[in-house]
């Protein structure tokens, strides 16, 4: 260790839940060690500060931002060891609207909008055959003044909803990426579906005021394993696609489409902040089964 640094350890006793990660300064600033998980804290860790440093800042670049200023003192290796931690359950004040051309966007981080549209069939089986959606959807112009403004917005018809999980009791397309269909680019619109590891692209195209999409299949491996799986992502997500049992593979014949008396039709956008969509209904055309 060098003359002019002194060694201390850090750890922490109180936090809000999930708080972190968090970078470690000294006074002047300095990055002392970044990205330290709340676990490590919880732990604690041994870092060199200069020698006259009377305090170091802790700052959270989490959900809850926060930064803090801790001064050094010496504490007794009994109260050290013993020093138990506790999750407090207080919240960060946040100023909502602040830039009112956003939507979708809490707390530093983008949340997906997901809805759900169920169907159910009468008497047979039937086969999907595409699926249309009648949203509208909406840019919001930033407001000088800071206020919401519900006129400010202008309607478009290239962006929508960017991903889809059409799926039923015993098969699922996996996760299907929907992006605007090229237009005037035979080359570039020949290239889709898109065949990726854990999902697949596909186009949509807008017309008579529905977004329009088909080019999908059932890609489950093993009908004995779930379709979907609890998320370990988010409070809100009440499941996501179990990819171990998804095929995304070239298929030139099994191809084998959604056949049931039920389907559901899931749509997700999480990939943006700027797009406020208004979802009012959807079609599922299909034909009748007599397998």
């Amino acid at each position: 260790m060098a003359n002019n640094t002194k060694a201390i350890n850090i750890k922490i006793t109180e936090s809000a839940p999930g708080a972190g990660p968090f970078n470690i300064l000294d006074e002047s600033g300095n990055v002392l060690k970044g990205d330290v998980s709340l676990d490590e804290l919880v732990s604690g860790i041994a870092l060199n500060v200069p020698e006259n440093d009377i305090s170091i800042s802790i700052t959270s670049s989490g959900n809850c931002m926060f930064e803090q200023y801790v001064p050094l003192k010496e504490i007794e290796n009994e109260d050290w060891v013993n020093s138990d931690y506790t999750t407090a359950i207080t919240g960060c004040l946040w100023t909502h609207l602040k830039d009112t051309s956003i939507y979708n966007y809490y707390y530093g981080n983008i949340e997906p909008y997901i809805i759900e549209y169920p169907f159910s069939y009468t008497y047979h089986d039937e086969i999907l055959q595409n699926v249309k959606d009648y949203s509208k959807v909406y840019n919001y112009l930033p407001e000088a003044s800071g206020s919401f403004d519900i006129n400010k917005k202008i309607q478009v018809d290239n962006q929508w909803f960017n991903k889809a999980v059409l799926y039923n009791g015993q098969q699922s397309t996996g996760v299907l990426n929907l992006v605007p269909k090229p237009e005037n680019n035979l080359s570039s619109y020949m290239q889709y579906p898109i065949l990726n590891t854990d999902s697949k692209t596909i186009t949509y195209a807008k017309t008579d005021s529905f977004y329009q999409y088909n080019t999908f299949w059932a890609l489950q491996k093993n009908d004995e394993l779930p379709l979907f799986l609890s998320s370990c992502k988010s409070l809100s997500l009440d499941k996501e696609v179990n990819q171990t049992n998804m095929d995304y593979g070239s298929r030139s014949f099994r191809k084998s489409p959604l056949r049931a008396k039920n389907l559901k039709v899931r749509h997700i956008l999480d990939n943006r902040s700027t797009t406020h969509i208004v979802s009012q209904f959807i079609i599922t055309p299909s034909q009748i089964s007599y397998k």
